[in-house]
């Protein structure tokens, strides 16, 4: 029995084998025949093909992904890019997406064999579709840090700024997210950025959650952004620009309120005169304080030296958090001892960044009560 077992193993093993190599001699049948149609077909014979890569790679492995761009699709699939006909640059945009997906071997060959231009001339169109199509297709490449260079010189990020503005929901996504990769670029000189892209950057902000992967993103563009004089005054003339940063204080991720708090403090050090009753205006105390206590460690070094530019107090009076910090601490050793100190001067900040924000809504919610409009409208 033992005997027959094994022979009945052998030969499923075999059949199997036999299966995987005539699927895969398919296959690779296939991939040379779509690369011969792409390379010597007319038009409709290319659009074809392209559309039949798509749906090839859309169904398989990363590997198929290589074997296809071994086999040359990709220099013909970029010509097919510069085609005035629409469905051809449309066809070839989808096959080129899906090639780089998950490769990043493919990603580096697109750019490499002169994609970027293409899809930059393509960013320029009034039709939506391509143009979303292409900002999606460069997201896909800026993935990759050899591409970044590339794309960050070709003009592509005023383009992208432009889909801020204008675009569809995906496109705004996308657009962000090409821009948030090309500027973590170390090698790009130049800002990728500049005052053009606040407003957009802000009213998307106040749109979306300010704890979300999208408002992480945008808030890092908007730090960049306030380290320029520029970009500082661009914040301030926005409708609600300074408001909304607060507001991702208050309720963004780790992340956003880091970038936040980072770009408001940015505001006041460069001018503190300037910034400093803009940003207590919009009520940045509470959240700063909370975010003493409760944000990442550069978070919270952050918003300790805002608060300290914030204070009214002269410069040699002042109270800095970092001594408040240790009072309390020193406090909590005196009540619980030193094991426990650390943990009851934690609840002691909370208890205090608490109470603060409470005397700051009463106190807000007084002076509304009090101010009565001169004039009140009829209708």
């Amino acid at each position: 029995m033992g005997e027959e077992e094994e022979e009945e193993e052998t030969t499923v093993k075999v059949s199997s084998n036999q299966e995987e190599e005539a699927w895969n001699l398919r296959k690779q049948t296939q991939i040379v025949e779509l690369s011969e149609r792409l390379m010597s077909g007319d038009l409709k014979t290319q659009i074809e093909a392209a559309r039949d890569i798509r749906k090839l790679v859309r169904k398989s492995s990363a590997k198929t992904r290589t074997k296809l761009a071994a086999a040359g699709v990709i220099q013909p699939l970029i010509f097919m890019l510069l085609s005035p006909n629409s469905d051809a640059r449309h066809a070839s945009l989808l096959a080129l997406l899906n090639l780089a997906v998950r490769n990043e071997r493919n990603k580096v060959k697109i750019v490499t064999a002169g994609a970027v231009p293409p899809l930059v001339e393509l960013l320029k169109l009034q039709n939506g579709s391509l143009r979303e199509l292409a900002a999606a297709s460069i997201l896909t490449l800026s993935a990759a840090e050899p591409n970044k260079p590339i794309i960050a010189a070709s003009g592509a990020a005023p383009l992208l700024v432009q889909i801020l503005s204008s675009g569809s929901v995906q496109g705004k996504v996308d657009a962000v997210t090409v821009l948030h990769n090309l500027s973590s670029c170390a090698e790009n000189i130049y800002p990728i950025v500049d005052g053009k892209a606040v407003s957009p950057l802000i009213n998307l902000l106040k749109e979306c959650k300010k704890y979300s992967k999208f408002a992480e993103k945008a808030t890092a563009l908007l730090e960049i952004l306030s380290n320029s004089e520029e970009g500082r005054i661009a914040i301030t003339d926005s409708d609600g620009g300074i408001l909304t940063l607060v507001e991702t204080v208050e309720d963004g991720s780790l992340v956003s309120t880091e970038h936040a708090v980072g770009a408001l403090l940015s505001l006041c050090q460069s001018c503190r005169e300037k910034y400093r009753e803009l940003i207590l205006k919009e009520g940045a105390i509470p959240g700063l304080l909370r975010l003493t206590v409760e944000g990442t460690s550069k978070a919270q070094d952050r918003a300790r030296t805002l608060l300290d530019l914030l204070r009214d107090t002269p410069q040699e009076k002042r109270l800095s958090s970092s001594v408040l910090e240790r009072i309390v601490y020193n406090i909590a050793t005196r009540v619980d001892g030193s094991d426990k100190a650390a943990e009851t001067a934690k609840r002691l900040l909370q208890d205090m960044v608490q109470r603060s924000m409470e005397l700051s809504m009463n106190s807000i919610q007084h002076r509304a009560a009090s101010c009565t409009p001169s004039k009140i409208p009829s209708k």
